[in-house]
């Protein structure tokens, strides 16, 4: 009786799990054309927008808008928790944000690194071709690792060192191919100063690692949720970002369209949105899909860039390339895809028992669900 109902369950139950299987296996692909799309489209749509001829949309109205509208976002999503209780909504927040102030105060830091982080991507992306920004913009994997392991006392496997000697090896070879090809740039478009975008990507690529890994720092001592403190991160990011855009920009802003233009307003909805969806759609995609999107995306940029912008991939541009897609989708592996040491191994082990927040150093790239929507939240603009 016994084994005959458990083979009917069986035969009852095979049809359910495999439906399921499937459809987790649709919501991985989905997943995957969201990540790609995202980390693309963003910095394709930003390149084209700031290289038309004519009036721009101003950057730090752009970044402004984004804090505001994903504090608007993370609110909504806490009213939505509470089941619409007000009472209980504004309860919390003036607890999470008031009587914790000292609290709230911790994020000032990170706030302000990624106010400046996010205008001056927009300074990079102005400057340098969107293929170029791309593959340099994963120099970012490296410097997290490094805080990381500085300030939180993490250990990568040996696979991870590899990848990270191979990320800058590949971004070194297309700098000096991007040499090459400087002079007859700045003959075709004077508008754009390459040193000056390779400056401001390496100093967003640092202003990244460091930002992301005490934000992780912050949330592993703290109970409050990723949405409160991305209002947090939020209140701080607008009003200094507004304090930037006065300074910057105040004159001309009174003078034109708060967003400049249409375009502009495209490209700061992508920009707001697509992160928070990008965060929510990443639980779905496991470790190396995620690498495999940031990788591929590069490869959607540099094509889309060709025929877009009119972008020459030569033979050391290509090895360049190569070389930091394959490090990055080798970060993602799982550790005990190489040996590593004893050190890593058990740190790597701890680390996935521990939690959410604490998953490793790999988050910013393709770390743990909550703790990949963590990083996507924060760093508020541009690719993950």
């Amino acid at each position: 009786m016994t084994a005959a109902d458990g083979i009917g369950a069986e035969k009852t139950g095979a049809p359910g799990s495999r439906r399921q299987s499937e459809a987790n296996q649709k919501l991985k692909y989905i997943s995957l054309a969201v990540l790609v799309v995202q980390n693309a489209s963003l910095i394709l749509s930003i390149r084209y927008a700031r290289t038309l001829p004519g009036e721009r949309f101003f950057a730090t109205t752009a970044v402004v808008v984004a804090e505001m509208l994903k504090v608007a976002t993370c609110l909504l999503l806490i009213l939505l928790q509470k089941r619409g209780n007000l009472k209980e909504f504004l309860v919390l927040l003036y607890d999470s944000i008031f009587i914790q102030y000292l609290d709230t105060l911790k994020l000032a830091v990170p706030s302000l690194i990624y106010t400046l982080q996010n205008n001056l991507q927009y300074v990079a992306i102005s400057n340098l071709p969107a293929a170029t920004f791309q593959v340099t913009y994963q120099l970012k994997i490296l410097t997290t690792a490094i805080f990381s392991v500085l300030m939180l006392r993490k250990s990568l496997s040996r696979l991870q060192w590899i990848s990270l000697l191979l990320l800058f090896a590949g971004v070194a070879i297309v700098q000096v191919e991007q040499e090459g090809g400087r002079k007859e740039a700045s003959v075709e478009n004077d508008s754009q100063n390459y040193a000056k975008g390779l400056v401001a990507v390496i100093v967003s690529c640092l202003s990244s690692g460091f930002a992301g890994v005490y934000f992780e720092k912050i949330l592993k001592g703290s109970s409050a949720s990723v949405w409160m403190r991305n209002i947090q991160l939020g209140i701080f990011g607008s009003g200094l970002g507004l304090l930037g855009m006065w300074w910057n920009d105040g004159a001309a802003i009174g003078r034109r369209a708060f967003f400049g233009t249409r375009l502009g307003l495209g490209v700061i909805f992508n920009q707001a949105f697509g992160g928070l969806l990008v965060a929510v759609v990443v639980k779905y995609a496991d470790n190396i899909l995620k690498g495999f999107a940031t990788s591929f995306s590069i490869v959607v940029s540099t094509v889309t860039s060709v025929y877009l912008f009119g972008f020459r991939v030569d033979l050391l541009f290509a090895l360049g390339a190569g070389l930091v897609i394959g490090a990055v989708y080798m970060y993602s592996l799982p550790p005990g895809s190489l040996p590593s040491s004893s050190s890593s191994s058990s740190s790597s082990s701890s680390s996935s028992s521990a939690g959410t927040v604490s998953s490793g150093v790999r988050n910013p790239v393709s770390g743990g669900t909550d703790s990949e929507t963590d990083h996507f939240l924060a760093k508020s603009v541009l690719v993950k």
